[in-house]
């Protein structure tokens, strides 16, 4: 072994980042947009029972049984209701997904001819 009385040791290397800028209270900052909204529309055929419309409502849109009864009354009496208000991809997607709920089975007029009509629509405001 040799000796070493002259060994030396790297001191540690210390960044330091620089100050953050504090913005004033009443700066204006950018404004944050929010996404546009829209309406998913359920519209009122007669093909189709009001258990069918609540047993949708539960399933894709995780509707209570007593909204989904006010949801198939509203399409009944007037026509057309408003089953969600979300971003324009969500409501494309719930409104693929009432074309796709199937017929219903208890309807009068056979196999219950086919899905709901749905559609969206911009949120008005």
């Amino acid at each position: 072994m040799s000796d070493s009385s002259t060994a030396t040791i790297d001191e540690p290397t210390v960044t330091i980042a620089p100050p953050r800028k504090e913005i004033a209270p009443n700066a204006s900052r950018p404004a944050t947009q929010k996404q546009p909204r829209y309406n998913v529309i359920l519209w009122d055929d007669q093909d189709h029972t009001f258990a069918y419309v609540i047993k949708m409502m539960q399933q894709l849109f995780r509707k209570s049984e007593h909204d989904g009864k006010l949801i198939a009354h509203e399409v009944n009496t007037t026509g057309r209701a408003i089953c969600m208000t979300t971003t324009k991809e969500l409501a494309e997607l719930k409104r693929d997904q009432i074309h796709a709920f199937g017929g219903d089975p208890l309807a009068s007029r056979g196999k219950g001819g086919g899905s709901m009509w749905a559609s969206i629509e911009p949120m008005p405001g």
